[in-house]
């Protein structure tokens, strides 16, 4: 029985090997097609073979990116996944040129439409740019100014792009509407919400979400909105903007656009700085459009909220669920954005601003803006698995405690803990947990005392055992102690199985080297 079993074992580790290697050689036989297609298509068009094909970092997107290069020439080869979305892409190229606003050109597209060239604008976007600025947290005169020529486009692009593009061809979808509006919605809650896990009451959340749906969509023009109207898609070519990433682009307000871009939340645009481009999109809206700064300025809140909500949804979704620590960084931020314009907004939403508060109260989010180090310690059951690190920093150790004397196999102590006395006497006299403590204590108070020198945040201590009841529980409350103890930093304590935890506050008089 045991040969049948060793034999089924390795025929289905065989199988999977299998299929692991099938599935990378599908990718490499892919971009190799993928390769040609581009390949082929500069060749029609420039008559040459290019001197050299080098895939680019991905985008948000499923397209793919190579920059082929030949003497004297340079240009960027994009294959994508939808046909149709490439083609709303070049008939907006066409569109943005005729109407004078720069965006890269269109040099050929395939017979079946499933790669195109385009344009090589360099690889310096405005965000890029901005770096200096961004992170001294003051807005140099000269950057203001370039941010401020970026937003005197956007109207021009909103009311000149209609004249020669068929809102037909646009991809997914055609215009801004309810539906896409609860579709972006919904993403906050359940990429969002539920990723951080705070409860909230559904019907109170969808009252203020239908008030916020109708109000944005009571004012929609026949004009075009950018949809992802931000930084990252601005190139910046001698010391002018170039506009990209537009095929997602269809009918819609133009209060969208000027949300996106002022409130990009990864920016982190100054309050000068956004009143400064707000100063400049309106002045440039005049061509088109009248309409009194303080009433704009109250409908743009509405669509910031959005935004924000949109954003906070993606947020969730990269950083809670796809552990992505950038993405987690900057959650804070969008959230505090989110609060103020909530308690701002003329017309309120007083459960969605309560919600937003009691999520910025979290101790996920709250060591963000206090900058101190705060140390996660847990005992947990092997069982049930090793816990998760939400901060989406991965800094720390998890000690398996499985190794030591277990008083969990003697009936006296199954009903009790590691943090009762029997127990505790019991790990002390018949076990060689204070060795294996010691070496632990090593190793977290290097970690702790590097981590408060270099200004980090967060660090995760986990200890497990079988059952989540003894000895993880009786090492993780030593272990707690012993750091605040030493290093006066917050100990945030949770024992996973007792339904238990508590929070051992920084200690002024404790040592902090």
């Amino acid at each position: 029985m045991r040969i049948w079993r060793l034999n089924i074992s390795r025929h289905i580790f065989l199988f999977i090997s299998e299929l692991v290697l099938s599935s990378r050689w599908t990718l490499l036989e892919n971009g190799l097609k993928m390769e040609n297609l581009i390949k082929e298509l500069y060749v029609g068009k420039f008559g040459v073979e290019p001197l050299s094909i080098v895939k680019m970092c991905g985008a948000g997107s499923n397209r793919a990116y190579y920059r082929l290069a030949g003497e004297g020439t340079s240009v960027i080869g994009v294959v994508g996944t939808s046909v149709e979305e490439n083609r709303a892409f070049v008939a907006l190229a066409k569109a943005f040129a005729e109407s004078g606003i720069p965006a890269p050109e269109v040099l050929a597209v395939s017979e079946g439409g499933l790669c195109y060239l385009q344009e090589d604008l360099g690889d310096k976007t405005l965000f890029e740019t901005m770096k200096q600025s961004r992170e001294s947290g003051c807005f140099s005169q000269p950057d203001v100014d370039m941010l401020c020529k970026v937003m005197s486009f956007l109207p021009h692009i909103q009311y000149r792009v209609p004249e020669f593009f068929d809102f037909a061809l646009c991809y997914p979808v055609s215009d801004f509407n309810e539906r896409t509006v609860k579709w972006d919605l919904n993403y906050f809650k359940y990429c969002f919400l539920k990723g951080v896990g705070v409860e909230f009451n559904e019907g109170l959340l969808e009252d203020e979400f239908d008030k916020l749906s109708s109000l944005l969509l009571a004012e929609n023009e026949n004009t075009f909105l950018y949809r992802d109207f931000q930084s990252r898609n601005v190139m910046v070519r001698g010391g002018e903007p170039f506009f990209i990433d537009f095929q997602g682009g269809r009918k819609g307000p133009v209060y969208y656009d000027v949300a996106s871009f002022v409130g990009q939340a990864r920016a982190c645009y100054t309050a000068d700085a956004v009143e400064a481009m707000i100063d400049a999109y309106l002045s440039s809206l005049e061509e088109y459009k009248k309409i009194s700064r303080e009433d704009f300025v109250e409908k743009l809140s509405l669509f910031r909220i959005f935004r924000l909500l949109q954003n906070l949804g993606a947020y969730g979704y990269r950083g809670l669920f796809e552990r992505k620590k950038a993405f987690v960084e900057v959650i804070p931020g969008a959230l505090r954005q989110l609060k103020e314009l909530l308690d701002s907004a003329a017309l309120g939403f007083p459960y969605l601003s309560a919600l937003v508060e009691e999520i910025l109260s979290l101790p996920l989010f709250v060591k963000e803006d206090i900058k101190v180090l705060t140390v996660d310690v847990m005992s947990f059951s092997y069982r049930r698995g090793i816990p998760d690190d939400l901060s989406g920093n991965g800094g720390g150790f998890v000690f398996d405690c499985r190794a030591i004397h277990n008083p969990g196999r003697y009936e006296p102590y199954k009903k009790l803990t590691g943090m009762d006395a029997p127990v505790i006497k019991f790990l002390e006299e018949e076990s060689d947990i204070a060795a294996f403590l010691e070496n632990a204590y090593a190793l977290v108070d290097n970690m702790v005392d590097t981590y408060k020198r270099r200004g980090f945040t967060h660090i995760q201590v986990c200890c497990g055992c079988t059952g989540g009841q003894h000895r993880s529980v009786y090492s993780a409350e030593h272990i707690a102690h012993h750091v605040a103890e030493k290093f006066g930093v917050k100990v945030v304590v949770t024992h996973k199985m007792l339904g238990r935890n508590y929070v051992i506050e920084p200690s002024a008089s404790s040592c902090s080297e």
